[in-house]
């Protein structure tokens, strides 16, 4: 008689569980828009870090012989009025532009916030007096405000992350603020005002990391914003100033050139401008997107 051994049953095998941020992760990476962007981004960014170790000529060398060529085999952009070499200019002319519009908006999401959980927070006739005053701010053009700036403040890069990044604030503190009225009449800030915890730790323990989402989304969308208003500044004369490769500079000094038929001394600056804030635009659906997932 043969014993017949009797296998435990297999037990199913538990399920991974991805947490929030994870999932949001993974999204993101599912998102094409994102991942264009993304590439876009960090293609100009490498640009920007070492633009001078694969560019054919130096983007300052001035070459007045060889000026306005066509693109050719040895200039692939042309060459513009001073003979300098579009296609090395356009490459290292990024990094002036990814230097001053991620730190204004760095700034602007961080004093945005700030003053959004604060009006937020605390309602009453301090949220009534603050909201009239970045109202107020807010019905005025951002590049009128920083036109004034610069001329009180003097032409630096400085002084247009300052004032970009105090022009956008306002936009942020009403982001934050309309999220964090919602949030403030939930039980966890209840509990925590029953345990008598101060007013900041509540705003910025309990509270920010809630209305983090709609934080970012602001974020990536002033960053295409600030992008170009520092083109628009530079193009104007008064952000960027010269020797500097920077796109809206270039296409400042060399846009009474078209006329001549000298198209390609600016439609490469400014097809490099469209794509870095067509980028971000794209990282910023894509956030939303996964957000909303």
């Amino acid at each position: 008689m043969s014993v017949t051994e009797v296998l435990p049953p297999k037990t199913a095998e538990p399920i991974a569980a991805y947490s929030p941020t994870m999932e949001v992760l993974f999204a993101l990476l599912r998102s094409r828009s994102f991942m264009l962007g993304i590439a876009i981004l960090i293609f100009w960014a490498i640009c920007a870090l070492f633009g001078e170790m694969f560019t054919p000529y130096d983007p300052l060398a001035d070459d007045i012989i060889n000026g306005l060529m066509p693109p050719d085999g040895d200039h692939w952009f042309g060459t513009d009025q001073l003979g300098r070499d579009v296609f090395s200019r356009v490459i290292v002319g990024s990094r002036d532009i990814l230097t001053v519009a991620p730190l204004a908006t760095l700034l602007a999401t961080i004093c945005g916030t700030a003053l959004g959980l604060f009006t937020g927070y605390f309602r009453g006739l301090v949220d009534e007096i603050t909201s009239r005053i970045l109202e107020a701010f807010m019905a005025i053009p951002v590049v009128i405000v920083a036109l004034l700036a610069i001329v009180a403040l003097g032409t630096s890069k400085f002084t247009v992350i300052f004032v970009i990044g105090l022009s956008f604030c306002p936009i942020i503190a009403r982001t934050v603020r309309a999220a964090v009225l919602s949030e403030r009449e939930l039980d966890y800030v209840a509990a925590a005002q029953l345990r008598r915890e101060g007013a900041v730790h509540i705003m910025f323990v309990e509270i920010l990391p809630n209305v983090l989402p709609p934080i970012l989304v602001e974020t990536t969308v002033r960053l295409g914003y600030a992008i170009f208003v520092v083109a628009t500044l530079s193009f104007m004369g008064f952000g960027i100033q010269p020797p500097s490769p920077d796109w809206g500079l270039s296409i400042s000094a060399n846009y009474g050139m078209i006329g001549g038929g000298f198209w390609w001394v600016v439609l490469f600056d400014a097809l490099a401008i469209a794509s870095l804030v067509i980028a971000v635009n794209l990282i910023a659906d894509g956030v939303q997107g996964a957000l909303d997932d």
